[in-house]
């Protein structure tokens, strides 16, 4: 049990990175974006097309994949989000699911349907940690996780990581005192994509990958992560990603391989969620209405 204890840990840092990232979007411009899991495939597709098709180094191909994520998320704020944002948030979130069917579309036109594998950013034999065996891109990924932290709450301390939280607070108020919302959604939409394309270029290499692999595997723990923590907890989404994570893995152990219990990572997943949530409606770190 430990080792699918310790597993959990690792996986659920990534959905925090994911959840992260949602938890921006919806502070900054309200919108439920289902389109978050998409960075991350494309940057990992871009990642491997640069590895298989160049000679660039891993560090350059990596780099490359998370700009194109970047690149891809200016671009749906551009393209979509700012056409729309007078509209009401329902057609803005059914705008982000088609965003992601179209990525998953011309992802499989370009590379094919087929799955790849992404060589690890950290190579090496697997390791024990406190008795379970922990691959080095799992420890990787933790890392991620607490330079994120630490650079989102220095970024956060800047005059532009300062007016992100204004514009998330109050819109009105932020325009009366001359805060540009333009530039400030482009800004929130450009992190977001690029904490997806991490997650996806951290995700990949673990196993195989197809079009839509952090969609279809990653976006819902993700979303549970971020309801969990309480929706517009920058901390809460990282700490719901980890409970996520553990839950999920706990479940598989407990109820999958010791119970027999179909679909044993999901209903612990969710089952977690509305017991949290019947007694904190607003979240483990959310703020009540």
């Amino acid at each position: 049990m430990w080792t699918f204890l310790v597993q959990g840990v690792f996986q659920g840092a990534v959905y925090g990175l994911l959840a992260v990232g949602l938890v921006l979007v919806y502070k900054g411009t309200r919108v439920f974006n289902f389109a978050q899991g998409e960075f991350g495939s494309v940057a990992a597709f871009v990642t491997w097309g640069l590895l298989l098709h160049t000679a660039v180094p891993y560090l350059v191909a990596f780099v490359g994949g998370l700009l194109a994520a970047v690149a891809m998320g200016l671009l749906v704020e551009r393209a979509v989000v700012r056409p729309l944002f007078a509209a009401s948030r329902l057609i803005l979130l059914v705008a982000t699911v088609g965003v992601a069917l179209l990525a998953i579309a011309l992802t499989v036109l370009a590379a094919q349907p087929q799955a790849r594998v992404l060589p690890p950013a950290v190579a090496g034999e697997p390791i024990t940690v406190a008795g379970a065996s922990v691959l080095p891109q799992q420890i990787l990924v933790l890392v991620a996780l607490a330079a994120v932290a630490a650079g989102l709450a220095g970024f956060f301390r800047t005059d532009l990581g300062l007016a992100v939280l204004a514009v998330s607070q109050d819109p009105v108020a932020t325009r009366v005192v001359g805060i540009n919302p333009v530039m400030l959604s482009r800004v929130i939409w450009g992190l977001a994509a690029g904490l997806g394309g991490l997650a996806g270029l951290l995700q990949a290499p673990v196993g195989i990958f197809t079009p839509g692999f952090m969609t279809a595997t990653t976006l819902l723990p993700a979303f549970a992560a971020a309801v969990l923590g309480g929706m517009t907890s920058l901390p809460g989404a990282f700490a719901g990603g980890v409970a996520i994570g553990v839950a999920q893995n706990l479940g598989i152990y407990l109820l999958g391989q010791q119970l027999a219990v179909p679909g044993a990572a999901e209903l612990t997943v969710f089952g977690l969620l509305l017991a949290v949530l019947l007694v904190r409606p607003q979240g483990l770190l959310g703020k009540a209405a």
